[in-house]
């Protein structure tokens, strides 16, 4: 008996010892454990599958540098399946309400409009809908009400080695900047996942002019491809097109629609464990609304990407752009640098995000093509449990493409050509945009926040707007510049998201 006893107790407590081993050699730590913790902190992302029963990749925690979806940096929550509608309404004091050159004159602005969200999730099959749409009453005479509408969807597949994704941004705005419709932080239709960021793809406009209704659209394919743990390729293409709808003319001003096709291939390698490196070969083409204008260019750029999951993200590269237009018949060739460089850390507390790029663009409309640079800093800290923050800063310096001679100036200047394809837009060799906001919310509840903001935008010509003599002297001073303060209180109304599991 005390035999049969001491080997039962025997038994018993190897159990639990022959369990440990067992787990540490064959059983991989459980999701949310303290180990998986561990390697998410240090950085190092789970390496892409290639057994017969492993799971697919986890490209979107760590993706390559090259592709177009970067990862966040806040907490990632369980992913779910819901629809999540909102209501938005809005009271504003804007110093120039109709966004034209040399006013200052505050009226209010009213804005009522509704938001759903859809994301559905399946094994291999993501999609997300993000709708934003309303109605805007601009005190001013002459404007009234005008619609508002921003519609992004984006369709992802997923297998074991990598991911396609389709994606459509769609926007009806009375005017737009490349820092939201209107101006930074306040901005609406900030997209769930359909939106694409950067200039390249051409889906921002740097600045604006009048309340001119436009329909701005982009549709992009972009695909990821690991080869091996530790290599993968990406590809993308996408066209956009921006088409301006009623009266095109503010102040004298002809307003450019345009078309751009784009193209992206890409091959990433991973150097350690927070290091990846990248060359990338993009494709341009623009077209405009102006028959006779067109061109294209070429860019090859290296990058170099350094993350430490959760907290840092840092991406640089640089490269030669070579650029080909041609009008009426004749065509030129420039050789330039484009380039981007992106840092977003996260303090204890704090994001922290900034970025330069410099990319052709199409102009903002008010140019038949224009080399753009432009920054952004942006930052937002949670104050209490309810009080949040969120300030932004940016500013668009923008080339034209072909410079205006002095026979062009004086031509479009005196003979009225505004509609000639010397003078298509602004008669005009650069233009500057910037703008600056701050923004303060607090929650009310479950379902509801208010929120405080101010905006200053600033949009400038260089003199050649005002144009010039036949000796090439610049001829009486003009308005050429227009600025914009814009003081906003609003409420919004967020239930409960609906699951749909």
């Amino acid at each position: 008996m005390r035999k049969r006893n001491s080997i039962l107790t025997l038994m018993l407590l190897a159990l639990p010892l022959t369990a440990a081993l067992g787990q540490d050699s064959a059983t991989p730590p459980a999701e949310g454990s303290a180990a998986q913790d561990s390697n998410q902190q240090s950085g190092a992302s789970p390496a892409p599958a290639f057994g017969v029963d492993t799971q697919a990749p986890e490209v979107i925690v760590n993706p390559p540098i090259s592709a177009i979806d970067q990862p966040g940096l806040e907490p990632h929550a369980a992913p779910l399946s819901y629809l999540q509608p909102s209501l938005h309404v809005s009271e504003a004091a804007d110093s120039n309400i109709s966004n034209t050159l040399g006013n200052s004159d505050f009226h209010s602005d009213t804005f009522a409009l509704g938001s759903l969200e859809l994301q559905r999730l399946w094994s291999h099959y993501d999609l997300a809908l993000d709708y934003v749409g309303g109605l805007g009453y601009y005190s001013a005479g002459g404007i009234g009400f005008q619609n508002l509408e921003q519609f992004d969807i984006n369709q992802k597949i997923t297998w074991k080695r990598g991911e396609l994704g389709i994606r459509d941004s769609f926007s009806y705005m009375p005017d737009g900047s490349f820092a939201g419709a209107y101006g930074s932080v306040n901005g609406f239709g900030e997209s769930l996942g359909g939106g694409v960021p950067g200039s390249f793809w051409g889906n921002t406009a740097f600045g604006s002019l009048g309340q001119v209704p436009r329909i701005m659209n982009l549709t992009l394919a972009d695909v990821t491809e690991y080869l091996t743990p530790k290599s993968s390729v990406t590809g993308a293409v996408g066209y956009g097109f921006v088409h301006y709808t009623g009266n095109t003319e503010v102040q004298g001003i002809s307003f450019l629609g345009s078309s751009q096709l784009s193209a992206q291939v890409g091959y990433n390698r991973v150097l350690g464990p927070h290091d990846q490196a990248a060359i990338v070969y993009g494709y341009q083409q623009f077209d405009f609304s102006t028959s006779g204008l067109a061109f294209h260019s070429s860019i090859v750029q290296l990058l170099w990407g350094h993350r430490i999951s959760g907290r840092m993200d840092f991406l640089v590269g640089a490269g030669p752009q070579f650029t080909s237009f041609s009008e009426a018949g004749s065509s030129n060739s420039q050789i330039s640098v484009a380039g981007k460089a992106m840092l977003r850390y996260k303090f204890p507390r704090t994001l922290l995000s900034l970025s330069y790029q410099r990319y052709n663009t199409n102009g903002s409309g008010f140019f038949a093509g224009a080399e753009t640079d432009y920054a952004e800093l942006s930052a937002s800290r949670p104050i209490s449990r309810v009080w949040s923050m969120t300030a932004d800063l940016g500013y668009a310096h923008n080339k034209r493409q072909a410079p205006l001679t002095l026979e062009q100036q004086i031509t479009c200047e005196f003979s009225g050509a505004a509609s000639a394809s010397e003078c298509a837009g602004v008669p005009s060799n650069t233009f500057d945009y910037g703008f600056a906001g701050v923004a303060i919310h607090r929650m009310l509840g479950r379902n509801f926040h208010v929120y405080a903001s101010y905006q200053f935008n600033d949009l400038s010509f260089d003199k050649s707007f005002c144009g010039v003599s036949a000796t090439g002297a610049s001829l009486a001073p003009c308005n050429r510049m227009s600025q914009r303060q814009l003081g906003t209180i609003g409420l919004d109304w967020r239930p409960r998201p609906i699951r749909l599991d």
